[in-house]
Formats: C-alpha cells, structure tokens, sequence
C-alpha cells in the first residue's frame, strides 16, 4: 500500500510495535537496517493473482530475512505496507510502518493473518484515496471500513492481534486482500480500473526513478 504521511515526522508520533506500546521507536526500523532492496511485483504478474500459501516453518533465518527485506523494500518503495507475493513470494506475510487516524504509528508483521471485520450493523465504510505499490504511480477512491482486526503470527509463532481504526484499518485491509490474490483494482468499477491503469502507464516510470534514487541514498 502507498504511503501517505511524512515519514520524517514519525519519531515525534506516539508508536505500537507488533501491537505493543513503545516509548520511541525509529524512523526506519531495525528491520530495514538489516535488509536488501528486492523487485516489486506489478499488477498482471501470476504471484499477485493467486492466494498465497500459510506459512509453516518458524524462527528460520530465511523468514527473518524476507521481513527484514520487505522492511527495506517498503521503506524505499515509499509504501505503508507490503506483503510477500508484491516481492515474488507466495507465503501469507505482510509487513506494514502506518499511521492511524489518531497519529499513531503502527509497525510490525503478521504471518498468516485472518481478517475480521465489524458487522453490518456496526460496519462504517469509507472512500478515500487507495494506492499500490504494485500499481506504481496510480491513486483510486476505494471503499473500506474504518476498523479492522488482524489475528495471526510473528516470525517465531506467537499469537498476535493487530487491531487498526481509519488509514490504519486500511492497510490491514490492502495487505490482506493481497494474500488472498487481490488487488485494490479488483475492488473498482471497469471505468476506473481502466483510468488506474492509465495513470500506472503514466507515471510509471517517474516512480521507479524516484525508487532507484532512494535505494542508491542507502547504498543498496
């Protein structure tokens, strides 16, 4: 998912690491310090459209280093979130560095989510403008509701509950939807997937450059 706030403010924000309150946390994640810079997926390759499969194998250091690299190609990506089919990998993982509406920062990952949502009775939806990383440049109005919950695992097997509200909400939403073999543009009418993609071969290239700069700041 893109990300739509200033980064750079983020270590004055309030922060939960893997759900938990945490007195400061930095701009970029220890994650991000330890990782590579992997290939983004982009809307019409295999791994984007079919559901991916559950993690089984915990505590390995393959799995903490697919996070730490997602970290990192999140980070120079300029996204909120990313999960492991938009690097080529078919496991059911996403990580996610994401404010909420009440300005606070939301950073971690979660192995093999299930999402639940509120009922119908208590169900808010909300347009707002949804980007992709894997649908480099393009901006949409997407539908969603204003809270979520996430029930899965971190890297070493425990439970986790990611709970999100507004933007946040969001993310867990985008991310999921991905582990399932979708994108936000299976969410839109024929009329504005069209003018999604037209904006992607628009702006495209403007994105990768500005991707490649970021990457060779780091020294990637």
């Amino acid at each position: 998912m893109s990300v739509t706030h200033d980064r750079a403010r983020s270590m004055d924000w309030r922060v939960r690491v893997q759900g938990q309150p945490v007195d400061a946390y930095p701009a970029l994640p220890p994650e991000a310090d330890r990782g590579s810079v992997r290939r983004v997926t982009e809307v019409g390759e295999e791994v984007l459209s079919r559901p991916c499969q559950e993690v089984t194998d915990f505590g390995t250091a393959e799995l903490s280093a697919l996070i730490d690299d997602m970290f990192l190609t999140m980070y120079v990506a300029d996204g909120a979130g990313l999960a492991a089919n938009q690097v080529g990998v078919d496991l059911r993982l996403f990580v996610y560095d994401c404010p909420d509406d009440d300005g606070i920062r939301h950073v971690g990952h979660i192995i093999n989510p299930v999402l639940e949502l509120p009922g119908p009775g208590s169900r808010r939806l909300i347009d707002a403008p949804e980007g992709c990383l894997s649908v480099p440049g393009a901006t949409m109005t997407v539908p969603r509701t204003d809270r979520a919950v996430v029930r899965g695992l971190d890297k070493d097997g425990n439970s986790l509950v990611i709970e999100g509200t507004g933007y946040f909400a969001r993310c867990l939403q985008h991310e999921t939807d991905h582990l399932h073999g979708h994108t936000y543009l299976d969410r839109l009418s024929k009329r504005d997937r069209k003018e999604a993609l037209r904006q992607m071969a628009d702006r495209r290239e403007q994105v990768f450059t500005r991707r490649a700069n970021k990457a060779a700041s780091l020294s990637r």
